[in-house]
């Protein structure tokens, strides 16, 4: 076993292991920016003039994840990763950096899904998907509104009459309207965001109700469809004037579409689009007098930058980003078959010269995430030591539909370990692939044990990154509230032991045959650090080859430059010495 420091130094030659700028929140006037960078090594929150260069870092002994701008511009909410591990707390803060204290997860709790109410006070967030809380930052009251099994609070209206709260596990999420006086709740639509126009007399959401996500507006029991499509509404925010949404649509396999949409016409009215300085965005973010907009933004070879524009999506520009490599690999968009005819898409990266190459598939975590045309320095130094890349989005993905991002839960999972199948006979019929590795990062590392152990015979090499390689230790050692949540993906681990047990790569590890890399971090309370012992202790006793990377102060995600570039190093080396030998 190796052990890594978060202090290892970075090696060279290879390509920046920074992740960049992200979590935009602007001041009320939108002429300042709080966001979270890595710059210093570890995510800090960082504060300045928009349009201007001179920075201002808050100090924090334990990395930032999300920072939150008060819309009376007081106050920063921060959410902090104690240790890296998926656990947070919630912090306030003075712009300045002044008169820091906690608010939330204290102890053994984890905070979530802040949100400040705007023109008020308050901080709205949820802990342990068990309990409802707003915060006073005024009055110094913290109090409990509304409690249940995976519940969490999406907004309250400003007359603090009603609220707005999601229920449900994974994939089967719905929005229900509380009355706070009666406790009485009214289902409004299958979904996981919403929240109330600025006078309370209606409902913005994310609706799900159909096979596409779709922006809805609820009043008096009516539902009226704002944009929808043959593709997925990602995100939506309203400006709190509640004249002018900011939509952002999830496209063309994974790229992004940003429209601004004219509210004051009945939702009907003009639809402007924005330019996007990347591929992907993320982060939406409007300033409280609605006069900036914010956003995260990436591409290949282009780390997460912070950018603006105006209300009318004019005067687009930089608030914090790193620039763009010059000689980044841009991928293609390929498109094949699965064994039961799903059609399947994957990105692909590839190496100058004719095929066959050395090939990596990278699996995602999730299930329910997405592959898409980001920043990934891992892809950039494997395509330029001449192998190649296919990230695929197999069926549990999502921004494909609902049908497709339900066609792996409980017992469908087998159709997704299959897709990797598909993957490797897809990329030897086209001509791309020779030797092939696999590796994922959690339930992409899950699905590469899967494969791995189904299908000896098709890798030269694999990495498992944080996966889950034993359901039934997977559910004793996880934190609850994630227990809870993913008994709708991957099943009960009462009801369905004899499945699950069937579906743990565990128990099939004589299979494996490929040399194995494993990397974990060590604080890691998502994924526990047992799920990777177990595999390792599996293969040491058969004498199979295999490596080890243990992270401390890292959870289950690598927050610390150091740690991603010791990563990189380590990944690059046993790829390219099993691949090209």
């Amino acid at each position: 076993m190796t052990v890594l420091p978060t202090g290892f130094f970075r090696p060279a030659g290879l390509a920046s292991e920074i992740a960049g700028n992200w979590s935009p929140a602007l001041s009320p006037d939108g002429r300042h920016a709080a966001y979270v960078s890595d710059r210093s090594g570890t995510p800090a929150v960082w504060v300045q003039p928009v349009g201007s260069e001179l920075t201002f870092q808050i100090a924090f002994p334990e990395p930032v994840t999300e920072v939150a701008w008060s819309s009376g511009g007081g106050w920063l909410a921060c959410q902090i990763a104690p240790g890296g591990a998926p656990r947070h707390e919630v912090w306030l803060v003075r712009p300045d950096g002044s008169d820091p204290h906690q608010v939330a997860g204290f102890g053994e709790d984890t905070a979530e899904n802040m949100r400040w109410l705007p023109g008020r006070p308050v901080l709205a967030l949820t802990e342990n998907l068990t309990s409802t809380v707003l915060v006073d930052v005024v009055a110094g009251t913290r109090d409990v509104i509304a409690k249940g099994d995976l519940v969490s609070l999406c907004d309250v209206d400003p007359a603090g009459r009603f609220a707005l709260l999601r229920y449900g596990p994974r994939g089967s999420r719905r929005i229900v309207l509380r009355d706070l006086a009666t406790t009485f709740d009214e289902v409004i639509t299958p979904g996981e965001v919403a929240v109330f126009s600025p006078g309370g007399g209606c409902v913005y959401a994310r609706s799900e109700d159909g096979e596409f996500p779709a922006l809805v507006r609820i009043a008096g029991g009516t539902t009226e469809v704002l944009a929808s499509g043959p593709a997925e509404v990602e995100s939506f925010a309203v400006t709190a004037d509640g004249r002018t949404a900011a939509l952002l649509w999830n496209v063309r396999g994974g790229e992004s579409l940003l429209e601004l949409l004219d509210l004051d016409h009945d939702g009907h009215g003009q639809k402007q689009s924005v330019p996007l300085p990347g591929a992907v965005v993320t982060g939406l973010c409007w300033s409280f007098d609605g006069s900036t907009l914010a956003f995260t933004a990436e591409g290949p070879g282009q780390p997460h930058g912070v950018w603006a524009c105006d209300r009318d999506g004019a005067n687009l520009r930089t608030i914090s980003a790193e620039p763009a490599a010059v000689d980044a690999v841009h991928p293609t968009l390929a498109t094949f078959p699965a064994h039961d005819g799903r059609t399947l898409t994957g990105w692909l990266f590839t190496p100058a010269g004719t095929g066959p190459h050395p090939t990596v598939i990278w699996l995602h975590g999730g299930p329910e995430a997405q592959e898409r045309p980001g920043h990934g320095p891992l892809f950039q130094s494997l395509v330029r030591r001449g192998i190649a890349v296919l990230a695929p989005n197999v069926r549990g993905s999502s921004g494909f539909g609902r049908d497709f991002v339900n066609a792996d839960n409980i017992g469908l999972r087998y159709g997704a370990i299959e897709d990797v199948r598909s993957c490797v006979t897809y990329l030897r019929e086209a001509g791309i692939a020779n030797r092939v590795g696999v590796m994922g990062r959690s339930y992409g590392g899950y699905l590469t044990l899967a494969a791995l152990c189904a299908y000896p015979e098709l890798f030269d090499v694999g990495i498992d990154v944080c996966g889950m390689s034993n359901f039934a230790t997977f559910y004793e050692h996880t934190e609850p509230w994630i227990a809870s949540a993913a008994i709708s993906k991957y099943g009960d681990p009462g009801a369905d032991a004899d499945l699950l047990r069937d579906l743990s790569p565990i128990h099939r590890i004589d299979r494996l045959r490929a040399p194995l890399m494993v990397v974990h971090g060590e604080n890691d309370s998502n994924v526990p650090v047992i799920e990777a012992e177990q595999v390792v202790a599996a293969l040491a006793a058969r004498g199979m080859p295999h490596r080890y990377l243990l992270f401390p102060g890292e959870g289950h995600e690598l927050l610390h430059r150091s740690s991603r570039a010791a990563y990189l190093r380590e990944t690059i080396d046993w790829l390219t010495t099993h691949l090209q030998p």
